[in-house]
C-alpha cells in the first residue's frame, strides 16, 4: 500500500530545481525591488545561524570582488537567499541566482573623509552643486558603509547620477556618518572597462507585475545557459525556445533583455516586420546569419519580436515567402546543437495568430502569458517607475493603481512621464530653456504631486482596451428604479464573488460566473448591470450581440473570442451581453442565420472556459427567457435567472425623482399623482416624460424671456410645474395617429407619448379619412384635468375597434 503524502511537506516541483544545497555562509542572490544601495537582507533564522544582528556591517565576497553592506532581517526571504539591489550586484560583478559568501565585520571604523566623483555619462546636461543636491541628502538618510572602487547611484532632482568612491579614510572601507567630510572635487570620470554595463541597464528589478512569469523564465532560461551539465547528466534535452504572448506593452521585450543582462548573455533582436524581405531567400539568409552568430557568442538569447509577422496562420497568408521563412525558422530551432547555449525567445500579442506548426513540441512548446496586470501588479510597476522621481508627500500610488484598470506597464510608464512633464510645465517660469545646461538647484525644486498624476490620468487611457469601450460606470443604486429584490439578488450573485472569493473556497464550492436578466424593454436591465459594476468597482463592457455578427466566414467566432479576451484583460470586469435572444432562440428560426448560430456556440465555448480566477462576470439580457434555448441555462452558464418587471409605485417614484433631480421643480408637482398616472410604464417611458416636460418648460422660458427684461426675477421664479406635465405633445388633427401608435405598442395608453412615425401609409389613409369615428371615445371635457384625450374606461373597447378596423382595411 502506498504511503500517504503529507500535504505539509509537499514539494513545489515547478521551482524546486532552482534550489541549491545550503552552506553556512554561502547564499544565492535574490532581487530586492527598490532596495537600498547599502543594505542586504536575510531571513531571521539565517541571521541567527550566522550570529548576526540587524544593523551589523557585513563583508560580501564573490569570485572576483568584495564590498561592504549593512544587513537587516526580512522574514519573507528564504533561508538560502540574500536579497540585494542591482547596485550591490554590480559592485560584486555578479548576477541574480549567483552564489556569494557573507561574513560579519567587527569594529568597522567611522570615516573621517571620503572622496567621490561622478561618472561622466550620468551628469551630462547638469550643472550646479552636486554635493549639495545629491551627496549630502543621500548620506544624511542613514549611516552608509562605502568601499574604495565601489559605484553607487543617487536619485535626486528627477535625475539619477552615479558616483564612484575614489578614496576613503581609513582605507579601504569605512562608514560615512554626519561627521564624515565628503569631497567631490575633480572632473567626472569615465567608466572602467568592467563597468561598461551601466546601472541604468534593464534588470529584474526594473520589471514589475510579472513575478510568476519570471520564475518560469528563470527555470527555462537560466538553468540551460548557466548549468547545462544538469541536463547532460540526466540525458535530457533542455528547453530551447519560449513563446511570450500578451497585449502590447506588457513587458515581453523587457523581460527578454532583462534575462540577457542578468545572466550576462549576448542579446540578438530579430524584428518580425523588418526581417521579411521581398527578395527571394534574403529573409532566410538573415535568419541563418543570426543563429550562426549567436552560436559563436554563446551563451546567447535570440529574441524574435512580432513572431506573427513571419509565422502567421496559413489561412491568413497567401504568399510563399512567409511559408519559406517558417520552414527555415523551424529548421534552425530544431538544428540548434544540444549544448550550444542558445535560447530562442519570441513574442506575439496573440498566440492564436501563430502557425500551429511553430508551436509543436521542440519549437515554442513553452508558452508564457504576460497578461494585463492587476491592482497589486500595477502598484509594483508604479513604484518601479517612480523610484527615480521626486514625489510629493500627497502622492498616493495605491489609489492610482486602483484607478488604472486595464493599464499595462507601458501605459503606466507613460502616465508617470506625463505627470513629470506636467510638473515641468508648471515650473517653466524658473527654467531657462535657452541655456544648454540646467542648474541642479532648479532641478531639485521639481516635485511631482498627486495633482500632476490626476492630470495625467485624464490625458491617458488603457492601450490594451482601446478597440472596445471599457468603462467604470458611475451609475449607483439610487439611479436605478428597480425592485429591491432584484438588487439584492445581483449583489449576492455578482458582488460577493468579486469581494469574498475565499469564502466560497472555504465551503468547497465555486461562485456563479453568469446571470440572466429578462424583462420588458426600458425596465433598467442595462442600468442594473452598470450599478452592480460600480458597486464592485469593476470595469464594464457592454456588447450588443448584433455587433458580433459578420457575414465573413470565421469572423464572428474571432470577434467573440476577442471580446472575452478583452474582458479577461480588464478584470475585474462585468461583460454585459444585450439582446441575447437574437442569437439564442429556442428553435430553428434565428436572426442572422448560420452566423448567429456560430456566435451562440462560441459564446457557450467561452463561458465554459471561464474560471473563477479570471475575475470576470457575465450578465445576459433579453426581453424574455422562454424564447432562449435551454442549453444557455445549464449549470456553469446562465444558471441564475432574474426577472426585471415593470416598475412598481415606489420604483416609479424613484425614477421620477432621479430624472428630475437636476431640474427646478415647482411645489405644485405632485409626484404621487404622477406615479398613479403612470401605471405599467417602463422606466424609459418615465424618463421620456421628464425629458419632454423639461424641453417644454425650457421653450416657454425662452419665449417669456424674449418678452421681458427682468431676467433675474424670471430665472428665480420659473420652474417645471404641473401644467407642463398636463400638456399634450400633439395637436388635434394628429390625435388619431397618436392613439393608433399607442394601441399598436406594448406600453398601454398614457399621456406624454408622441407618435413615433407615420410610415404606414394605409393606416394614415384610414385614420385621416374617418376622424369622426373616434369622437364617442374622446374625453372632450377633460373633467379630471389630467390632459388625457381619451376616456380611460373606453380604452379597451377603442383598442379592439382600431385593431378590427385596421385589419379590415388591410393595414
Amino acid at each position: 500500500m502506498a504511503k500517504p503524502v503529507d500535504p505539509n511537506k509537499e514539494e513545489k516541483y515547478a521551482t524546486s530545481i532552482l534550489n541549491r544545497k545550503e552552506l553556512p555562509n554561502r547564499l544565492i542572490i535574490d532581487n530586492a525591488i527598490n532596495g537600498d544601495n547599502s543594505v542586504v537582507t536575510l531571513s531571521q533564522q539565517k541571521m541567527n545561524d550566522l550570529q548576526l544582528i540587524s544593523g551589523n556591517a557585513v563583508m560580501l565576497q564573490s569570485k572576483c570582488r568584495e564590498t561592504i553592506c549593512i544587513v537587516h532581517a526580512d522574514n519573507t526571504c528564504p533561508n538560502d537567499r540574500i536579497r540585494m539591489n542591482r547596485v550591490i550586484r554590480n559592485n560584486l560583478r555578479v548576477h541574480s541566482s549567483d552564489i556569494i559568501s557573507i561574513q560579519g565585520l567587527k569594529d568597522v571604523q567611522y570615516g573621517k573623509r571620503i572622496h567621490v566623483l561622478p561618472i561622466d555619462d550620468t551628469v551630462q546636461g547638469i550643472t550646479g552643486n552636486l554635493l549639495k543636491v545629491y551627496l549630502k541628502p543621500y548620506f544624511a538618510e542613514a549611516d552608509r558603509p562605502v568601499r574604495e572602487g565601489d559605484v553607487f547611484i543617487v536619485h535626486a532632482a528627477m535625475h539619477a547620477v552615479e558616483f564612484k568612491v575614489i578614496k576613503t579614510e581609513p582605507s579601504p572601507y569605512c562608514i560615512v556618518t554626519s561627521r564624515t567630510s565628503i569631497h567631490c572635487d575633480g572632473d567626472p570620470i569615465k567608466r572602467e572597462e568592467e563597468e561598461e554595463i551601466s546601472l541604468n541597464e534593464i534588470g529584474y528589478d526594473d520589471i514589475g507585475g510579472v513575478r510568476k512569469q519570471l520564475v518560469q523564465i528563470k527555470e527555462m532560461v537560466e538553468l540551460p545557459l548557466k548549468h547545462p551539465q544538469l541536463f547532460k547528466t540526466i540525458g535530457a534535452k533542455p528547453p530551447r525556445s519560449i513563446l511570450l504572448y500578451g497585449p502590447p506593452g506588457t513587458g515581453k521585450s523587457l523581460i527578454a533583455r532583462a534575462v540577457a543582462n542578468e545572466i550576462g548573455a549576448f542579446f540578438f533582436l530579430i524584428n518580425g516586420l523588418e526581417i521579411v524581405s521581398k527578395s527571394a531567400g534574403e529573409s532566410e539568409s538573415n535568419l541563418r546569419k543570426t543563429f550562426e552568430e549567436a552560436e559563436k557568442k554563446s551563451p546567447a538569447i535570440i529574441f524574435i519580436d512580432k513572431l506573427d509577422a513571419i509565422a502567421p496562420k496559413r489561412e491568413k497568408t497567401h504568399g510563399e515567402v512567409e511559408r519559406s521563412i517558417v520552414s527555415q525558422l523551424l529548421t534552425l530551432i530544431d538544428g540548434l546543437k544540444q549544448r550550444s547555449n542558445v535560447i530562442v525567445m519570441a513574442a506575439t500579442r496573440q498566440r492564436n495568430l501563430i502557425d500551429p506548426a511553430v508551436r509543436h513540441f521542440g519549437c515554442f512548446d513553452r508558452e508564457i502569458d504576460t497578461g494585463i496586470p492587476n491592482a497589486a501588479d500595477r502598484l509594483e510597476i508604479l513604484r518601479i517607475h517612480t523610484k527615480n522621481m521626486k514625489l510629493d508627500g500627497d502622492v498616493n500610488l495605491e489609489q492610482i493603481s486602483n484607478e488604472t484598470h486595464g493599464y499595462v506597464g507601458a501605459d503606466l510608464a507613460s502616465l508617470c512621464s506625463e505627470a513629470a512633464l506636467q510638473q515641468i510645465r508648471e515650473k517653466k517660469h524658473v527654467i531657462d530653456l535657452e541655456e544648454h545646461t540646467i542648474n541642479a538647484e532648479v532641478l531639485n525644486s521639481l516635485v511631482i504631486t498627486q495633482e500632476n498624476f490626476r492630470f495625467a490620468l485624464n490625458q491617458s487611457n488603457a492601450s490594451a482596451l482601446r478597440e472596445i469601450v471599457v468603462e467604470v460606470p458611475t451609475t449607483t443604486w439610487e439611479d436605478v428604479g428597480c425592485s429591491d429584490h432584484g438588487k439584492r439578488l445581483l449583489q449576492q450573485l455578482v458582488k460577493y464573488p468579486f469581494q469574498h472569493p475565499e469564502k466560497f473556497l472555504e465551503f468547497g464550492t465555486t461562485p456563479s460566473r453568469a446571470v440572466f436578466l429578462y424583462g420588458p424593454p426600458g425596465c433598467g436591465k442595462t442600468l442594473l448591470a452598470k450599478a452592480i459594476a460600480n458597486e464592485c468597482q469593476a470595469n464594464f463592457i457592454s456588447i450588443n450581440v448584433l455587433e458580433l455578427l459578420s457575414i465573413r466566414t470565421g469572423e464572428p467566432e474571432a470577434d467573440v473570442r476577442d471580446v472575452f479576451d478583452k474582458a479577461r484583460r480588464a478584470a475585474p470586469c462585468i461583460l454585459f451581453l444585450d439582446e441575447l435572444d437574437l442569437i439564442a432562440r429556442d428553435g430553428s428560426v434565428r436572426y442572422g442565420g448560420d452566423a448567429a448560430h456560430r456566435v451562440a456556440n462560441q459564446i457557450l465555448i467561452e463561458m465554459d472556459g471561464m474560471s473563477a480566477k479570471e475575475n470576470v462576470f457575465i450578465i445576459g439580457a433579453a426581453v424574455g427567457c422562454d424564447i432562449i434555448h435551454p442549453i444557455f441555462f445549464k449549470t456553469g452558464r446562465f444558471d441564475h435567472i432574474i426577472i426585471i418587471p415593470l416598475p412598481d409605485e415606489q420604483s416609479r417614484l424613484t425614477i421620477f425623482k432621479v430624472c428630475l433631480k437636476n431640474s427646478p421643480v415647482a411645489e405644485d408637482v405632485d409626484f404621487d399623482y404622477l406615479v398613479n398616472k403612470t401605471n405599467k410604464f417602463t422606466g424609459s417611458d418615465i424618463k421620456n416624460i421628464c425629458l419632454r416636460t423639461g424641453q417644454l418648460a425650457a421653450r416657454e422660458f425662452i419665449e417669456k424671456q424674449e418678452q421681458t427684461t427682468t431676467t433675474t426675477t424670471l430665472n428665480q421664479l420659473f420652474k417645471i410645474s404641473r401644467c407642463h406635465f398636463d400638456k399634450r405633445s400633439l395637436v388635434h388633427p394628429d390625435e388619431p395617429f397618436y392613439f393608433a401608435d399607442i394601441c399598436a405598442g406594448p406600453g398601454g395608453f398614457s399621456f406624454g407619448f408622441t407618435l413615433k412615425g407615420k410610415s404606414d401609409f394605409a393606416l394614415q389613409k384610414f385614420l385621416a379619412s374617418t376622424p369622426e369615428t373616434f369622437d364617442p371615445y374622446y374625453d372632450v371635457k377633460d373633467l379630471d384635468g389630467d390632459g388625457d384625450i381619451f376616456k380611460s374606461e373606453n380604452i379597451d373597447a377603442l383598442q379592439n375597434y382600431v385593431n378590427k378596423c385596421t385589419m379590415h382595411n388591410g393595414v
